[in-house]
């Protein structure tokens, strides 16, 4: 399995993984269902990199094989969120304030993420990194300071190999998308009405299917490299999730169900687990069934899962545990899928011999995202929110 083999999916979560419900104003209650559903979302995720370290670079051969497809479920809960948080307080809140309660939602942990990546990536050397051995600390360091900021860094930089724009922290190339669809959400587009937002979406859609029907892959997979043909597969998933999310919310379509979160937990294993479609792989099926999920499918999960707010009991409890841990689950996991996947790798370790590993590696992971939570990052908000938005 060779390093470029391997660069089809670093890093799939989105910045969508934090945009939970939290960021309601005051009297307005939280989707737990919702929120679930981005925890779900963020153990595929891990489970998803964690098995792709044995596919060989063999579409066919990924288990959890559509796990790539959360990060376009992650951008369309954003939509409707942001949405649900936000178009109704325009009359009171400037966008500098938008800004800054997006800002202190992300932010702390992308810069704990850039931290974590930089003090696991000598661990990393070997025939899967060559580059890693030869990158001085100098520009290893200059690399974690400027993946603190989220911005997209040059190839000239890329001190990985694997073409992204943040090397120690592969994940972070969806954030910066994420950042990008506030940005227009804050400018533009809570302006515009249901109608105006509708005519994007469609256009959005044609392009989502093209990438997906008449792309090199026939899949959606992409977005994490600065040139023309990464730009354009990250645009392509961002648009049509986040304006179909946002119109989903504004419609009030709502299918409430007393099992909403069972039943839209398990279509939404489901769609990222099939296996991949068509006898080739890069068969045009498999293109088809992505936008099939993108377009239909994970709106049919987010109406599911909008239609039972008030609910209570021990699932929505798990919901609500793992919704808190997506982001952190998200931007702290891949460091460790670097070091494992080098293991794996260079070592030619096999699957039978690997899996005890990898599973120990997923629960490290949660364990991480959950000192990280608590520990970190919502004392860090809790402080910014005070010095910057002063007491609400």
């Amino acid at each position: 399995m060779s390093g470029a083999s391997l660069t089809a999916t670093p890093g799939i979560t989105s910045g969508a993984a934090a945009t939970s419900t939290d960021a309601t104003a005051p009297g307005k209650s939280h989707y737990v269902v919702l929120d679930g559903l981005r925890g779900v979302a963020a153990l595929m995720v891990v489970m998803f990199h964690t098995f792709e370290a044995y596919a060989d670079g063999d579409p066919t051969r990924q288990i959890i094989n559509h796990g790539y497809l959360a990060v376009d479920f992650f951008f369309l809960l954003s939509g409707f969120v942001i949405a649900y948080a936000y178009d109704d307080r325009w009359a009171r809140m400037g966008r500098r304030e938008f800004y800054l309660r997006r800002l202190i939602r992300l932010q702390p942990m992308v810069v704990l993420g850039s931290l974590l990546g930089a003090a696991l990536f000598y661990l990393q050397a070997g025939a899967l990194f060559p580059r890693i051995a030869a990158t001085p600390v100098w520009q290893m360091l200059l690399v974690m300071l400027l993946g603190c900021t989220l911005l997209p860094l040059p190839k000239q930089l890329d001190i990985r190999g694997w073409d992204e724009i943040h090397p120690l922290n592969g994940p972070a190339w969806s954030l910066f998308y994420e950042y990008l669809a506030n940005l227009a959400y804050a400018l533009v587009l809570h302006r515009l009405s249901s109608r105006a937002l509708t005519v994007l979406a469609a256009l959005a859609a044609a392009l989502l299917l093209e990438v997906a029907l008449l792309g090199p892959r026939r899949d959606l997979i992409g977005g994490w490299s600065l040139d023309a043909a990464g730009v354009h597969v990250g645009l392509a998933r961002l648009c049509y999730p986040f304006l179909a999310g946002m119109l989903l919310m504004r419609s009030g379509w709502r299918l409430p169900h007393r099992h909403a979160f069972a039943i839209s937990a398990v279509l939404l294993i489901v769609a990222l687990a099939l296996p991949r479609m068509g006898e080739t792989p890069h068969h045009w099926t498999n293109g088809l069934y992505d936008a099939g999920c993108v377009l239909l499918l994970f709106p049919l999960v987010v109406a599911i899962g909008a239609g039972n707010k008030a609910a209570t009991g021990r699932s929505v409890r798990v919901a609500r545990f793992f919704g808190d841990l997506s982001f952190p689950l998200y931007i702290t996991h891949y460091p460790l899928i670097y070091v494992y996947t080098a293991w794996v790798v260079d070592r030619k370790v096999p699957a039978r011999l690997g899996a005890p590993v990898g599973a120990a590696l997923v629960v490290a992971t949660v364990a991480i995202a959950y000192a990280s939570l608590k520990l970190y990052d919502e004392p860090v908000r809790r402080w910014l929110s005070r010095r910057l938005l002063g007491p609400r």
